[in-house]
């Protein structure tokens, strides 16, 4: 038996077309716990050093029992990435076109975060189609700490 390597036709999972695609498929990430080193490293990346993210005394003077994860890291926790849904896009896949999210529950150091994107629209577009994900993020104890919604624009022809 001869097996033939080609880096071209390397996929994860086989690539699918726009209709292919169906409302209702679920893609969930791995489950992530955070640490202090995870919010020490996005605090230097995105530079926001405001002490309810790193000062435990100042977080709990105003009410929080630890440092809040800076809410930008967690909504980087439903990057489409972190699924196997951007490989199903294959070559089809134009662009990330629009996100929302809304933070309903703190987070902190310590909590194992399950993000899951869930096909909600599928809405062709002169040529192109518009896939339309919710997106949600529950922690271990069940609360949903995060909810929104991510568009993709693929090619459909």
């Amino acid at each position: 038996m001869s097996f033939t390597f080609d880096a071209t036709d390397w996929q994860i999972v086989p690539a699918r077309s726009f209709d292919d695609l169906k409302v209702g498929e679920i893609f969930r990430a791995p489950s992530r716990t955070l640490t202090d080193a995870h919010a020490s490293a996005f605090q230097a990346v995105s530079c926001d050093n405001h002490p309810i993210h790193y000062d435990v005394g100042y977080a709990k003077r105003y009410g929080h029992p630890a440092p809040v994860v800076h809410g930008l890291q967690v909504l980087a926790f439903t990057a489409p990435g972190a699924t196997l849904l951007p490989h199903n896009f294959g070559a089809i896949f134009i662009a990330f076109t629009e996100l929302s999210a809304k933070f309903l529950v703190e987070v902190h150091a310590g909590d194992t975060l399950y993000s899951a994107l869930e096909i909600v629209d599928l809405k062709p577009l002169d040529g192109k189609g518009e896939v339309t994900t919710n997106v949600t993020i529950h922690n271990q104890d069940g609360a949903l700490v995060l909810s929104g919604m991510h568009k993709y624009l693929l090619r459909t022809g």
